[in-house]
Order: C-alpha cells, then structure tokens, then sequence
C-alpha cells in the first residue's frame, strides 16, 4: 500500500455546506487519500438555493481543505476513474453519476454508493410506475459493490430492494458536533443580550423552527399547533421561524403581526447555534424529509426536540430522552406535545442535556470508521498499492 492507502474518487453534483467538514475530516485520514469530483463549481462562493428561494454565500468554507477538480463529461471523468482505487458516489440522479457507475464497472472499479433514499420520503409507487422503477433501480445498483447507509431508515431502502447485508455499511448523516457545541458555547454566554436584540422578553419559552419554509416541512402546522397552546400554562411562547422559502408570504399572512411570532428570515451556517441555543424546543413536522440534518444541528447544540414521523432521522436520534416523535402535518398532536414538554421548566433543559449525549455518538467519527470499512471490504488490496 502506499503512503496514503486507499486512493478515494468521490463524485457528487456541488460543494454542500454539510459534507464540507466531513470531506476535510476524510482528507486528514491517514490511509485514505480523497480527491472530490464536482460535477459543477458554481456553487462554491454565492449560491441560489430554490428551497430558501434566496442568494446567498455560504460563511464557512466549502472547497478548502480536500484535493477537488470539477468534472463535467464522462471523458474527463475517465481519467479520475483510473487514478483511483475506489470510487464512491452520491447519488444516482445525474446522468454523469449514472454513466460513472457503468464506466466503474465495466472497469473494474469497485464503487460505494451513499444516498438520501427511504421508503417514506421516496416511495417506489404501485401498479405499472412502481414496477419500472424497481427495474430501474435494480439497474442501477447493479453497478454498487456496497451501500454507505446514513441510518436504519435508508438501509432498510437498501435491503427492500434486494441489497444484502454483506454490501451495507453504516456512515451515519452527521454534522459538524464539534463546530455547533463551540459556537453554542459560546452562545450561551451571550444568550440575555442575543434575547434582548431579538426584543424577546426574559424567561419565556422559545419554540424553534429552522430551514426552508416549504409546504412539506409544515411550517404553517406549526402555526395552527402554537396557537392550539394554552398561553398561559406553557409560559407565553415565542415562536421563532428562522429561513425563507415558498411558505413565507402564507405564514406572514396568518401571523397578522403577532409580536410573539417572529419570521426572521434566511441565517448562516454560524448564526445558527444562536438560535438552537436560545430555544426550549425545535420542531421539524416534515413528511417525506429523508433525514432531517437541522435536528443533527439542534441536538449538538443542546436543544430538545420534535420531529414527525416521516423525518429520516426520528428513528435513529430521538425518543422520548431527546423529545417525541410525532405522526406529520398533525397540529393537535404537535400541540400537545409542545405542551407537555413546556409543562415542566427543567424538562426541556435535561432533554436537550440527553440531545447533546446522544449526538456524539452520531459523528464524523463514525462516518469514517464505516467508510474504512467499506474500503477494506470492497477493496481488500489496493490497485495502487
């Protein structure tokens, strides 16, 4: 072997703020030498994301730290492909990414598929349609010699489709822990003048929603479950919306200017923790959300949680500890369960201690100890050994 180990190709579509510190973790892997293939750079400084329907720069570092080169047809793509021991793919949903399993295969070359798939978020369908997608997909992971699974959720996907065992690895979704609890740290030191700009009373409950305001992450559920709240029992909660998206003229709309709910808009990766700080409670109420990273965020920041049923996530990361899991788009339930979590002062407080516990275990750590893994499994003896 030689002194890198492993030579790594990872093909994925663009820079994404989520994997960037995981790619600079996998960088400083002694026996694992990366190079990320982007299928566009365009992306790397300002950035125009549909969801938050909203330009913006990213404030932490996407391309920096890792060996990365954009590729863009499959003959530029070939080259890599030789250079590498191992090749790993996000996704299947370019034609390039396609063409690079075919082209992998046909070489040879062993290759590693991570995606964001589960049965809830992307269901096969029946009849006809879900018979040629079976065939699709049948098609498709042909070409993978092994599956990088980011919970039980998508490996059940795996193994519903005909994967076995042998060919799954675990490489859990994860964020940066260690950045979201410094910058909540230090957040916290700072949290009665941060309520104090947001013109928020001292001592009431603060109920958190962060991310794209879009239909299917049920913002506006949210709004109907807060104002189902008895006010007065569960201290007078605040209701903070911190993102932008095709939800937000609606929830605008039915908030009438209500001072205890406040639409703040589209925050950076390092504004964050702020937020996930000053909250009692966070809330993803999605339906088809194949993970859910802001509950990752939330949880490494020390904030109890409350996510639906359809999140990705739920099963892995929360219980009745952490938070509850409730069924989506079920503003009653979500309700009540805001309720009874606010009920008790300290509840919140050692649900978000047992967040923070939990979330540690769920890191960057354990991706690359799954993807050594991989590598061994599916790549015994290194071609560039």
């Amino acid at each position: 072997m030689n002194s890198f180990g492993y030579k790594l190709g990872y093909l994925v579509s663009h820079p994404i703020q989520y994997q960037a510190p995981l790619l600079r973790r996998i960088a400083e892997t002694p026996n694992i030498d990366l190079t990320v293939l982007f299928e566009t750079l365009d992306t790397a400084e300002r950035h125009h994301d549909e969801g938050f329907r909203h330009e913006f720069e990213w404030d932490t570092p996407l391309i920096k730290g890792y060996s990365h080169h954009a590729v863009s047809n499959p003959a530029e793509l070939q080259g890599w492909l030789a250079k590498s021991d191992v090749l790993w793919v996000h996704g299947w949903d370019s034609a390039l990414r396609r063409k690079a399993l075919t082209m992998a295969a046909s070489s040879g070359l062993p290759t590693l598929m991570r995606g964001e798939n589960t049965l809830a978020a992307m269901p096969d369908g029946a009849g006809l349609r879900g018979m040629a997608k079976r065939h699709y997909l049948k098609r498709i992971f042909r070409h993978c010699v092994g599956f990088l699974c980011i919970g039980t959720d998508n490996r059940r996907y795996y193994e519903t489709h005909g994967i076995g065992e042998e060919r799954l690895f675990s490489m859990p979704y994860a964020v940066d822990n260690d950045f979201f609890q410094a910058h909540a740290r230090g957040a916290s030191s700072r949290r009665d003048k941060f309520r104090s700009e947001l013109r928020l009373e001292p001592d009431r409950p603060i109920i958190l929603f962060a991310g794209k305001l879009q239909e299917r992450k049920h913002p506006l559920t949210l709004l109907k479950a807060w104002r189902q709240l008895d006010h007065e029992k569960t201290g007078r909660p605040y209701l903070l919306y911190v993102g932008d998206g095709e939800e937000r003229a609606a929830l605008e709309a039915m908030s009438q200017n209500d001072d205890r709910i406040r639409i703040l808009g589209f925050r950076n990766q390092s504004e964050l923790p702020a937020f996930y700080d000053l909250a009692n409670v966070f809330i993803l109420a999605s339906e088809r959300e194949p993970w859910g990273l802001s509950v990752n965020e939330a949880m490494a920041c020390g904030t109890a949680v409350i996510v639906s049923n359809q999140c990705g996530c739920a099963v892995d990361l929360v219980d009745k500890s952490v938070g509850a899991i409730i069924p989506a788009d079920d503003a009653s339930t979500l309700a009540n369960t805001i309720a009874f979590i606010l009920s008790e002062p300290e509840l919140s407080k050692s649900m978000g201690k047992a967040a923070r516990k939990r979330i540690s275990n769920w890191s960057f750590d354990q991706d690359i100890e799954g993807l050594e893994e991989a590598l061994k499994a599916v790549c015994p003896t290194p071609r560039q050994a």
